[in-house]
């Protein structure tokens, strides 16, 4: 018995001495050494981290690091930073106690009263951003037009890439601004339809958390056909909702769209997106467009300092097209603004990709990052530009297409260093490859779609970019001092399939892009910089290994400089404006509509950019944004100088307006002015001016939005080319514009339901 108590006995006593030791770890204080930062993983400097439940906070240094004391597990720490998100930290395990944890901030791009000017870079990025947030686009090509001054045309059927206007260049599909997801390219090198393709369409909006964008060549990170500016659009990493919407609307307009969140804690996201588009659209002959779109993403902490990101998606669409129709069949009624001379125009493409991306934090002031990504594409396209002037039996229709494989990575590696109380000194150093594997980029003559009749081009492309760059940035006060050097080998191999002969050919060229920028924040609600930089756009394989042209260059170079400014006019209006100057060494175009090369020798352009965001209220949203550039062949004589189809001045802007109650809308316009379509300016490709409006009503689990688009329903034409044709019943052809008429007045309805 004496033994049993004495079991019992220490047995309390056991239990007494672990239960203290217990509480006295929970009770236990530790302090938190972390760092704030962004989703660039670069550091949010004066930030505020408060205890929840106490007067105790910590601000960040110039480079996000702060110490937070006397901070025990299951506590929460409160982080907040002008511009960005404020963010809640449960403490509810041990490695919140390991140094440099880092913790990430989102923008929050929907007040501007909260939008910052001044810092380390030029805030270009804003309004675009505020413009996606207040109101969530619905189409790729919605999502491009939110670039101030990026216009978008679609000229042969929904599948198509679009046409591109910006700082004075009709850039046709991407010769000159590089668009990208997550850092993978979009545009395609040596197309089967023309150099720079990019085709978006393979992009969900919904899944689009953020536009980071650069006009001008000055962005070190982009290469290749960044010269009239890049393009860089960031996935979200979580959704907010699960949702489903359905879309219907004129014209046979059928959508329906999903997102699901497969996975949300502290440590891990993953969700999934999907959609279905069809429509017949409003052109005489349906166009029986067909899209789908997979989406998925997941996002892992794997440690407080090491992150990865995994993404996959597939797209593939299908489509007919009435292409490009004369003035005089219209002006004559032989076709209706909406008819086609050739109806069995049109195309199928796909596009399936799979992204890896890895964060490392090396120590509080340096990151490594590492993106790679591997596409597998195919493209096939039949146009109809000419109609009877080269085959007056059988006619002009062209079949393009290729099969295309893309490897590629890039690695940079970040280090900021605090000299002192006010200086920082940023280096940058990255490094990375693209490698484009085409087989069967062809061209043939073809007739219905279903006729053969020649083969014009057929062969296979390795196409290889590798590269460097290095970049420092000195903060001293309110300066910033930035120069970057970047390398460009690119090498070029081309079999042409229609030789008898076995007889590759191939080439290699390097190139060196110094940039020079410096940026002054004047006050806090203002600032300005001076930008210098220089660019390239690559010429097409085929073009470089197979033609006979002697003023070909392989990598046309482009200067640019710009002067500007971002001013905060009140808490409630934000300025943005740039003087700016573009010199491209060669405009060497490949027109693979008819497999020739047309150099036009080198450019000049300059112009001003001008933007004003307005938010008198939380509710009510302003904004518009105006850019007129002057652009000129320099070897031409003056009044034969003109560059066809260059836009001149264009404009777009909106008002929104936001209710307490739910009902939120949204009234828009875009203008692009007349411009020369030949050398001379003897013919015009007339401008346009179209309203769209969005009107809705939303609650917490669902959503209701009408979208009219061009209220007014005026007759515009989306695109514009002078084209020398010949329909069938002519003997002579005839030189006038060629054009895709605007849409008419049309309207959808979209339900949302979110869970």
């Amino acid at each position: 018995m004496k033994n049993v108590y004495s079991f019992v006995m220490n047995g309390k006593r056991f239990m007494l001495l672990l239960t203290l030791l217990l509480f006295t770890n929970l009770g236990f204080s530790h302090g938190i050494n972390g760092i704030v930062i962004d989703l660039q993983s670069q550091g949010i400097p004066n930030a505020r981290v408060t205890l929840n439940g106490t007067a105790k906070f910590s601000l960040t240094n110039g480079l996000g690091e702060f110490v937070l004391t006397d901070v025990h597990l299951g506590d929460s720490i409160l982080i907040e930073s002008r511009g960005y998100q404020k963010r809640k930290f449960v403490i509810d395990n041990e490695s919140y106690f390991e140094k440099n944890v880092l913790f990430q901030l989102f923008e929050n791009a929907t007040e501007l009263s909260e939008v910052k000017v001044t810092g380390n870079k030029t805030q270009l990025t804003q309004s675009a951003n505020i413009n996606l947030n207040l109101q969530p686009v619905r189409s790729a090509q919605e999502l491009l037009t939110l670039v101030p001054g990026l216009f978008v045309a679609q000229h042969a059927g929904g599948g198509k890439a679009e046409q591109l206007f910006l700082r004075g260049f009709d850039i046709d599909h991407g010769t000159d601004v590089a668009l990208s997801l997550d850092g993978m390219p979009v545009n395609m090198v040596s197309h089967a339809h023309g150099q720079g393709y990019a085709d978006f369409h393979f992009v969900m909006p919904e899944v689009v958390d953020k536009i980071n964008f650069e006009k001008g060549p000055y962005d070190v990170t982009k290469g290749n056909l960044a010269t009239a500016g890049s393009v860089d659009f960031q996935t979200r990493e979580q959704l907010e909702k699960s949702f489903v919407s359905g879309e219907y609307g004129m014209f046979q307009h059928k959508k329906i769209t999903a997102g699901i969140k497969v996975l949300e804690n502290q440590r891990s996201n993953a969700y999934f997106a999907a959609d279905y588009f069809q429509t017949d659209n409003y052109f005489e002959s349906p166009q029986d467009f067909k899209r789908i779109n997979f989406y998925g993403k997941y996002t892992g902490i794997v440690s407080p300092n090491f992150k990865v990101t995994v993404s996959a998606s597939t797209f593939q669409s299908s489509w007919n097209a009435s292409g490009q129709i004369p003035e005089r069949a219209v002006a004559n009624n032989a076709i209706s603004r909406f008819g086609a001379i050739d109806n069995t125009e049109g195309g199928n493409t796909s596009r399936t990709n799979v992204q890896l991306g890895v964060i490392q934090k090396i120590s509080a002031s340096s990151s490594l990052k590492s993106d790679f990504f591997v596409s597998m594409y195919d493209f096939s396209l039949f146009s109809n530009f000419t109609f009877f002037l080269e085959d007056s039996i059988n006619g002009d229709q062209i079949h393009q297409y290729e099969k295309r494989k893309i490897y590629g990575g890039k690695t940079e590696y970040k280090r900021s260093v605090s000299l002192d109380e006010n200086t920082v000194f940023s280096f940058t150093g990255g490094g990375g490859f693209r490698y484009d594997d085409i087989n069967d980029i062809g061209l043939a003559q073809t007739t219905g779609r279903t006729q053969l009749r020649n083969q014009i081009q057929l062969g296979n492309i390795n196409e290889s970019n590798i590269f460097g760059y290095v970049s420092g940035k000195l903060e001293i006060n309110r300066w910033v001092i930035s120069a970057a050097l970047r390398g460009d080998n690119v090498n070029f191999y081309y079999n042409n399939l229609k030789d008898t002969v076995y007889q590759p050919k191939s080439l290699s060229q390097m190139v060196f892009l110094p940039k020079l920028s410096l940026l002054y924040n004047v006050r806090e609600n203002m600032q300005l910089y001076l930008k210098s930089g220089i660019g390239y756009h690559s010429n097409d394989a085929r073009v470089l290994l197979s033609s006979d042209e002697l003023n070909k260059k392989e990598l046309p170079l482009a200067l640019g400089v710009d002067l500007g400014t971002s001013w905060k006019i009140t808490k409630k209006l934000l300025f943005s404006g740039a003087l700016w100057y573009l010199l491209s060494e060669q405009e060497f175009v490949y027109v693979g509509d008819a497999g020739v090369v047309e150099p036009s020798g080198s450019s000049r352009r300059l112009g001003v950019d001008a933007g004003l965001t307005f938010q008198p209220f939380s509710w009510l949203f302003l904004y518009s944004n105006l850019n007129y550039s002057h652009a000129r062949s320099v070897a031409e004589p003056k009044g034969e100088n003109f560059i066809p189809l260059a836009p001149v001045f264009t404009s777009d802007g909106k008002v929104q307006v936001n209710f307490k109650k739910g009902i939120f809308a949204a009234f828009s316009y875009r203008y692009m002015g007349d411009r020369a379509a030949n050398e001379d300016r003897s013919v015009l490709a007339k401008g346009y001016l179209v309203n769209d409006l969005t009107l809705g009503y939303q609650r917490k689990s669902f959503a209701v939005t009408a979208i009219v688009n061009n209220v007014f329903n005026v007759k515009w034409n989306e695109t514009q080319f002078l084209t020398e044709s010949r329909l069938k019943d002519e003997t002579e052809s005839v030189s006038e514009i060629h054009f895709t008429p605007g849409t008419p007045f049309a309207c959808r309805l979209q339900l949302k339901f979110m869970f």
